[in-house]
């Protein structure tokens, strides 16, 4: 027995069939790399209203369970399937081997969920986040960098410790391959957008936990509102193309993307509404405009995300 290090850490998880049962271990469990997580089950305790007992504190009463925290996942070529189809659902997949495209799309009515072990080997300690969703998806862009992408995510409940996994001992494995931040642009009407300082996006399900009273004070489930996608993009300021599309209130196609040798990384947001943005001078160096926009699923879908990898299925 030892003291747990985070490099250390062991953590697979495999998409429940029974929403909040964790499936055996002969399920299809699979490794994920991460770069940190915060989940975890808290119950707070209630502070006693009891007078007339003396000025001495009297026991306190345990609150409901909740589990809701981020993981923070490398944007990699194989791996990074497993957080779009929680997301998104089950995408469409197309291609032949060692050559497959998959395409997400947002407004899945029905969203699948995970049981995402975590271990510590040298307690030994595991548990399981079961029931976990996606709640939000942010991505940001930069010129350089390693390219995350933070999941927060909502669960029903967190399974006792045990000094054994429940899942798999030898889970299956992905070599991770990440999108370099370096390879990452944005397109407006399916044309390069100039003079990009940064972005970022978020996709979120708006998930409302469904509160019932249990006796294990746990949450029932989560379950999806209206998917939503919202972001925003800086430029330097040389011309008037976001300001343009922004006055005038048309809707506008944006892409972010990456590339690593075959294989890519695509966000479509078709239909993108910009606000008017002011273009502050805030000293002698260049000036930099923000745009916080807003994408509309009203035409279709608000985003898809295709993954092109060696990947058979998801």
């Amino acid at each position: 027995m030892g003291r747990a290090i985070g490099a250390n850490a062991r953590v697979i998880s495999v998409f429940e069939s029974v929403v909040g049962t964790v499936p055996n271990s002969a399920a299809a469990w699979g490794k994920i790399p991460l770069a940190s997580h915060s989940l975890g089950e808290e119950r707070p305790l209630i502070t006693s209203d009891l007078i007339g007992l003396g000025r001495e504190m009297q026991d306190p009463t345990p609150d409901v369970a909740t589990n809701d925290g981020d993981m923070v996942v490398p944007v990699d070529v194989r791996n990074f399937g497993k957080w779009l189809k929680l997301f998104f659902g089950a995408p469409t997949t197309t291609g032949s081997t060692g050559d497959y495209e998959h395409a997400f799309v947002s407004g899945a009515s029905a969203l699948p969920s995970m049981a995402i072990e975590i271990g510590a080997p040298e307690v030994p300690s595991f548990s399981v986040m079961r029931g976990a969703r996606g709640n939000q998806l942010r991505i940001g862009m930069s010129r350089s960098g390693l390219l995350n992408a933070q999941c927060s995510l909502v669960c029903i409940g967190e399974t006792d410790p045990v000094s054994a996994t429940v899942g798999a001992a030898s889970p299956a494995e992905m070599a991770v391959l990440r999108f370099p931040q370096a390879a990452g642009y944005v397109k407006k009407d399916g044309v390069a957008l100039g003079s990009v300082i940064g972005a970022d996006f978020v996709y979120s399900n708006d998930l409302e936990k469904v509160e019932t009273i249990q006796a294990d004070g746990r949450i029932e489930d989560s379950d999806p509102g209206q998917a939503m996608m919202s972001g925003s993009v800086t430029v330097r300021f040389k011309d008037n193309t976001l300001q343009t599309a922004a006055t005038s209130g048309t809707p506008i196609d944006l892409t972010f993307g990456w590339t690593v040798g075959d294989f890519s990384l695509m966000f479509d947001v078709p239909r993108v509404f910009l606000p008017k943005a002011k273009r502050s001078i805030t000293g002698p160096k260049g000036i930099q405009a923000v745009f916080n926009w807003q994408a509309s699923g009203a035409l279709g879908h608000a985003v898809t995300a295709t993954l092109a990898n060696d990947v058979a299925s998801y």
